[in-house]
């Protein structure tokens, strides 16, 4: 009842999931990561515990494939389970089990795999997979992952309707403040079109929660400095540091002050476009 693409970035520092489903904050069951382990979406009659199982397999050495033999071999139900997994090295293996209902199955290739089931036809894998090897292998994995998962919807998606959809990412020291691994984790869990409110949910991810890169710094000069204080207390804050925390702009603004990020300067100027 599910559909999802598991996928490496290309250049091997982050590890994903992307699911859509007719069924209940679908992201509570599916997708699991961790950064330089690897990353699993288990579903139709979702096995939870093969989250836990098969990235502990990973972390132990495993390799995808490995891994889901493991995982198949201790589960008495696996005909009715569905599963795909990337493991640290790129590698990719897919299950579809027999009892799965139709249309139920999979693909898989370098560094991704994608599987379906109670879909409305094989066309919906196809296009999550055309879609994730068109785009630009230098994108952001999220954004690669949530393209793909657009183009399975546009292709039909899951034959009962939309109801939820989720993305998780990691990459070792994207998370807040750069202390965990958790790069994007967004959950719609009961929405009329889940996959385009996860798209707007990304776009504020990427503001708030995503690191400025090099590119994006602006360097604080003194009079910049004496600006900036004037916006926020203009804006009704005691400085520009109290505005930066009142408004949760701490990934994109130096702790020392020394830059601020190109989008949060338009912001703090009054340019939102």
């Amino acid at each position: 009842m599910t559909f999802s693409i598991v996928a490496r970035s290309a250049d091997g520092e982050s590890w994903g999931v992307a699911v859509a489903s007719k069924f209940l904050a679908v992201g509570s069951a599916v997708p699991a990561a961790v950064a330089g382990v690897g990353a699993i979406a288990t579903q139709a009659d979702a096995n939870v515990a093969y989250k836990g199982l098969a990235l502990a397999h990973l972390d132990d050495g495993a390799t995808a494939e490995v891994a889901l033999q493991r995982l198949l071999e201790e589960d008495e139900g696996h005909d009715h389970r569905q599963v795909g997994i990337v493991d640290v090295d790129g590698n990719a293996a897919s299950h579809t089990g027999t009892a799965c209902l139709d249309w139920a199955g999979s693909r898989t290739g370098p560094g991704y795999a994608i599987q379906g089931n109670i879909l409305t036809g094989a066309e919906v894998v196809d296009a999550v997979e055309a879609a994730w090897l068109a785009s630009p292998e230098d994108a952001p994995l999220a954004h690669r992952l949530l393209e793909a998962l657009t183009a399975g919807d546009e292709a039909g998606g899951d034959s009962r309707g939309r109801q939820s959809a989720a993305l998780l990412v990691v990459e070792e020291g994207a998370g807040y403040g750069g202390l965990d691994d958790i790069a994007v984790d967004l959950r719609v869990d009961d929405h009329p079109a889940p996959i385009g409110e996860l798209a707007r949910l990304l776009e504020l991810n990427d503001l708030y929660l995503t690191a400025s890169t090099e590119e994006e710094k602006v360097p604080v000069t003194p009079e910049l400095a004496e600006e900036l204080d004037r916006l926020a207390r203009e804006a009704g804050a005691r400085d520009f540091a109290a505005w930066v925390g009142t408004e949760n702009y701490e990934m994109r603004v130096a702790a020392d002050g020394s830059w601020i990020d190109e989008k949060v300067l338009a912001i703090i100027r009054g340019d939102r476009s």
